[in-house]
């Protein structure tokens, strides 16, 4: 059913491009999202079809017409899940490595918005269609923690969260080598590899965008380290590429690093077949209550196994 939102203009609120001005009165939507509405002719201002452009004047009645959310086309699927904490608002889950999150050309199926459709069959609209809000992302191979907005407004929230750089995450690593020093600060540009455009790069000057990441190495094992990275901004395959720049790729990771670990350690580890980089920790504010958020992933069973054959020795 469609939904008509009505708002005035209140005084100190003229002078406003109307779709800033929008998206910061109806929390439930992005700007994007209020300018596919403009562009529409669903919103109008005193009764008459308005340009995301107009300037706000005081006592003006702005009415917004909402279509009903669309159902999508991507299938629910009965995916087992690991959630780690859900409500109304929000579901947080611990991602198994293997799974991709977002459908897409040579995965149509079996993605973790597949199973988040399944489990979540009643979501309210997310950009007009019935869809989970997927925050942000974790490669294939990356297993760990991962935030999904069931509405609007909980994904609005979490995204400006990340956008102001107030959602923390700590990802676990095994890596190559022994970093020296121990501990530090990664600050590089990050872009698109100029002969291979599936890859990211530690770009010269000039080139891509600014990216920072923390590291710790936890402990030691001669030939392999585990280390912890808490990565400052969002770019794609940022610790990836941070740590094969610092000349200690992930361990496993054949686009950034050396042979596959179970190539090395033979046996004990035939099972290892990814890079062996976690997801284990998310602090964030509660889209809805603001109450400090602090959620785990443990370790998942392949990065144990190796860990408990390295520190045997």
């Amino acid at each position: 059913m469609n939904t008509l939102q009505i708002v005035s203009v209140n005084s100190g609120q003229e002078g406003v491009r109307l779709d800033i001005w929008l998206a910061r009165q109806l929390k439930s939507m992005s700007r994007s999202r209020i300018q596919q509405l403009i562009r529409a002719g669903l919103v109008t201002v005193n009764s008459r079809p308005a340009k995301d452009s107009h300037k706000t004047k005081t006592g003006e009645r702005v009415e917004v017409m909402v279509p009903s959310p669309q159902p999508v086309e991507i299938a629910p699927e009965n995916i087992p899940l690991d959630i780690l904490f859900e409500d109304d608002s929000l579901l947080v889950i611990n991602k198994p490595s293997g799974m991709v999150v977002h459908p897409a050309p040579g995965h149509v199926s079996g993605t973790l918005v597949n199973a988040v459709l399944h489990h979540c069959p009643n979501l309210s609209g997310i950009g007009g269609e019935q869809r989970p809000g997927i925050v942000h992302r974790l490669d294939r191979d990356t297993s760990g923690v991962i935030l999904v907005a069931k509405t609007g407004e909980a994904l609005q929230s979490l995204a400006d969260q990340f956008k102001r750089r107030e959602i923390d995450k700590t990802y676990l690593a095994v890596v190559h080598g022994v970093p020296e020093p121990g501990k530090g600060r990664i600050e590089t540009l990050i872009g698109r590899h100029a002969s291979d455009r599936k890859k990211m790069t530690a770009a010269p000057r000039g080139r891509g965008r600014i990216a920072i990441s923390r590291y710790e190495t936890l402990e030691k094992f001669g030939k392999y380290s585990l280390v912890q990275i808490k990565p400052e901004t969002g770019r794609t395959h940022q610790i990836r590429v941070h740590l094969a720049h610092l000349k200690h790729p992930v361990a496993g990771d054949r686009q950034y690093g050396k042979r596959p670990v179970n190539e090395i350690e033979g046996k004990a580890c035939q099972a290892l077949n990814r890079q062996l980089l976690h997801a284990h920790e998310i602090c964030f504010n509660h889209p809805v209550t603001g109450e400090k958020m602090h959620v785990t992933a443990p370790l998942p069973e392949d990065m144990a196994r190796l860990l408990k054959h390295l520190r045997q020795g």
